[in-house]
């Protein structure tokens, strides 16, 4: 059995909101990732059984891998069809903020959905939600906004209303935002879940192969290249950094999602237990930055210091505008100032 995560009143809040509703949309994060997409399609999955009009609406492109997901090839792109998107927003009844805490994490989409007339729903992992929805589900402990999204649909007592296809959805991002269930996965609660998905008919062995070994050949050789050229180990601070161009991802065909991953990969060296991956954003002038750790070390308090981000403690993430030199001291100043607790975890 499940613990009841999620307050009564929000349930009773949602179910309301959900029955009322003819027309609902579904927004998630710029350059959405497994978890915003799981937790998106599988939603929208749900709701689709209750014959709503949904809509999932996203930012900008996702990663090629993820495009296999079922109801992935209904997903309106902000940035494609702005105008019908935009009316969709306008139009709708309920809108669900999906695996994100701000507006701003949105995107060009923020004043569409902050000026729209629908009732707001926030379901997110993220510390420190802002209050822009009319109910906020904020659960920081919960692994996934996916799980948040299957511990919802169970508490209005609709388990049987779960399709295979939203089982899927919801367990890719289940698995994605644990990074295949090897960190903020020590929940017993989690593996529950994963039964209960499996009763759906899912196969979770050929999810893993959907999502971790369908990926190109420029991928492999970029990943080679990173590892032997780019990688950067600081031994006496436990830690090590990625940092990746424009022009070196166009040697090798890049497209989104090839470096998915590769922020994780230091942490297999004995010894280390802070990793940050700094990448060129190919569509924007900034620097993407990624952050993860192990034990307990805290990368989120690195990020929202020093990146403009925050996240979980062994996964997080910021942006940064100005020059990789740039980035670069920062995160050599991370390292000074957080010497101690590196030395300790």
């Amino acid at each position: 059995m499940l613990s009841k995560v999620i307050l009564q009143a929000n349930i009773d809040k949602v179910e309301t909101y959900f029955d009322r509703a003819d027309k609902i949309v579904i927004v998630t994060h710029v350059s959405p990732d497994g978890d915003a997409l799981g937790s998106s399609l599988g939603l929208y999955h749900f709701l689709s059984v209750h014959e709503k009009t949904v809509n999932v609406i996203v930012p900008n492109a996702f990663p090629d891998f993820l495009r296999w997901m079922p109801g992935a090839k209904d997903i309106i792109r902000y940035d494609k069809y702005t105008e019908f998107a935009n009316k969709l927003i306008a139009e709708a009844d309920v809108i669900c903020c999906l695996d994100f805490n701000a507006l701003s994490r949105i995107d060009q989409m923020a004043d569409a959905v902050r000026e729209a007339p629908a009732r707001k729903v926030m379901i997110d992992h993220h510390l420190n939600p802002e209050p822009f929805c009319r109910i906020t589900i904020s659960h920081p402990e919960i692994s996934s906004t996916s799980e948040l999204i299957f511990r919802l649909i169970c508490r209005l007592g609709c388990f049987d209303d779960i399709t295979m296809e939203g089982a899927e959805c919801i367990y890719t991002g289940m698995m994605t935002d644990t990074g295949g269930f090897t960190y903020n996965s020590n929940n017993r609660e989690i593996y529950f879940i994963i039964g209960e998905l499996l009763s759906k008919g899912i196969d979770k062995d050929e999810i893993y192969r959907k999502v971790f070994n369908t990926y190109s050949e420029g991928r492999l050789r970029l990943m080679g290249y990173v590892l032997y050229e780019k990688m950067q180990v600081y031994p006496q601070f436990r830690s090590a950094l990625i940092c990746l161009s424009k022009n070196e991802q166009s040697k090798f065909q890049y497209v989104k999602g090839d470096t998915e991953g590769f922020v994780n990969m230091p942490l297999q060296m004995k010894g280390i237990c802070f990793s940050v991956f700094l990448r060129e954003d190919t569509d924007k002038n900034m620097i993407k930055v990624s952050l993860r750790s192990v034990g307990a070390f805290p990368c989120n308090k690195v990020a929202a210091e020093f990146f403009n981000g925050g996240g979980h403690l062994n996964a997080s993430g910021g942006e940064f505008y100005g020059s990789m030199e740039d980035a670069i001291g920062l995160f050599k100043q991370a390292l000074v100032k957080y010497e101690s607790l590196l030395l300790k975890n």
